[in-house]
């Protein structure tokens, strides 16, 4: 019966030891020497700095929060939009009320500013 398990355990060990593999090799072979172009601005749109615990301006956030508002609308919206003659009454009063809510998300989004950039 344990023999049932084999495959099981193999899968996880090469799993594990690959994952390991896969994780350390960057130290291995990866250069370590920054230079201008790869510490410019082009990527996070800010100089780079030493310390990554530092402040961040609060409209990062505001666009991360706009950002999934308009990805779950876009992802619960195609497979509604698919079963809409199955489902009747209640699933488009119920869909109507999420994307109430996702407006009032929107609304809060763009009173705050996050949508205006200096």
């Amino acid at each position: 019966m344990l023999q049932e398990y084999l495959p099981i355990l193999l899968f996880l060990i090469v799993a594990t030891g690959l994952s390991t593999v896969m994780m350390a090799l960057p130290f291995v072979v990866a250069p370590r020497k920054p230079d201008a172009e790869k510490t410019s601005p082009y990527e996070c749109g800010f100089e780079s700095f030493d310390d990554a615990r530092g402040r961040f301006d609060v409209r990062f956030y505001l666009v991360a929060i706009l950002f999934i508002v308009f990805d779950l609308e876009v992802a619960f919206l195609f497979p509604w939009a698919m079963a809409f003659g199955d489902i009747g009454l209640f699933g488009f009063f119920s869909m109507m009320i999420f994307l109430g809510v996702l407006t009032v998300g929107f609304i809060y989004e763009w009173k705050k500013g996050a949508l205006e950039w200096e």
